[in-house]
């Protein structure tokens, strides 16, 4: 097994952490939706890098999920489903995970706790044909 075939495989095996996190966060109204958004962000985005690593394509170092869907456009590798919502992910990353400065207001809509596990699973499952078949 080469290092990135390893590499790929550990991220697919994060992401499915953060997919369980979600599907138990999601029993629990209660459960902040910045946490949930961030789960989702980041199974994705570890699904992402895992098709990126697994081809040895080197990315930057970013949460931004529009610039590693990019990236996959960049080298012919096909879309994941959900393509075009899942950059709406990224600001769990770090802005609604560390919060915001006073000052600054932007307006969130509720979050489609299920809606995003679905995206998630279904970028995960994409991820996993790709790496390994």
């Amino acid at each position: 097994m080469t290092k990135s075939l390893e590499h790929a495989l550990l991220l697919l095996e994060k992401a499915d952490e953060d997919l369980f996190t979600i599907q138990e966060l999601i029993k629990d109204s209660r459960s902040p939706q910045a946490i949930i958004g961030f789960h989702a962000q980041q199974a994705v985005e570890k699904s992402l890098k895992a098709v990126l690593t697994s081809r040895a394509i080197r990315f930057p170092w970013t949460h931004d999920l529009g610039v590693l869907i990019d990236l996959l456009a960049d080298h012919g590798i096909p879309q994941p489903p959900d393509a075009g919502a899942l950059p709406g992910l990224t600001p769990f990353a770090a802005e609604f995970r560390y919060g915001r400065l006073p000052h600054e207001e932007v307006a969130v809509e509720p979050l489609d706790r299920n809606l995003v596990l679905d995206w998630a699973k279904r970028t995960r499952q994409w991820a996993q044909q790709l790496v390994v078949g």
